[in-house]
């Protein structure tokens, strides 16, 4: 079946509709949870209740776009409801830093995309928040902002102060390779 004869099933109430709609995106859906909530059981429960909105409200898609990506915001404002519900209530002051930026690429080629998630997870929770969002999912700082109830400077300040921790690990990756070989 196509999305379009998906949706269309899904908006009559057919259940191997919404079966098969679920089955089809539910794996990459569940990887953008993960990004924001860092466990599985809370990966498998925003899943659900994004889900719940995606059929709740999958009239609404206006066939423009793309259908995978309006799932993926629901899921995505749905990760972010259930953290800000829970933890991440902190806005943080502007920093400037004139840290240099090192070249990291022999040490980016060696590592795994396990050891790369493993370092974006290691994040405080604001810090990786908006780095996944504006790095990853592609929102602007001042889509991040009305997300998360901050302002545009607290976005930029969060996505730099991610860019200079995660520079940071790398760093010490880095001399541990160098050390290491």
């Amino acid at each position: 079946m196509t999305d379009r004869e998906l949706i269309e099933g899904c908006i009559r109430g057919d259940r191997n509709c919404q079966k098969a709609l679920f089955e089809k995106f539910a794996g990459k859906m569940k990887v953008v949870c993960m990004r924001y909530v860092n466990n599985h059981e809370d990966a498998e429960d925003v899943l659900q209740e994004g889900f719940i909105k995606v059929f709740k409200y999958i009239s609404k898609f206006g066939f423009e776009g793309s259908f995978e990506g309006w799932i993926r915001k629901i899921m995505v404002n749905t990760a972010l409801t259930k953290i800000t519900r829970y933890s991440y209530k902190e806005e943080v002051a502007l920093v400037h830093s004139n840290m240099p930026v090192y070249d990291y690429g022999d040490v980016i080629a060696e590592m795994s995309a396990k050891e790369l998630k493993a370092f974006i997870n290691a994040l405080p929770d604001g810090y990786r928040l908006v780095f996944n969002m504006y790095v990853i999912e592609g929102f602007s700082h001042k889509e991040i902002a009305e997300s998360l109830s901050i302002s545009e400077a607290t976005s930029r300040s969060q996505l730099l102060k991610a860019r200079l921790a995660l520079q940071e690990k790398l760093k010490k990756n880095k001399i541990a390779y160098s050390h290491a070989g």
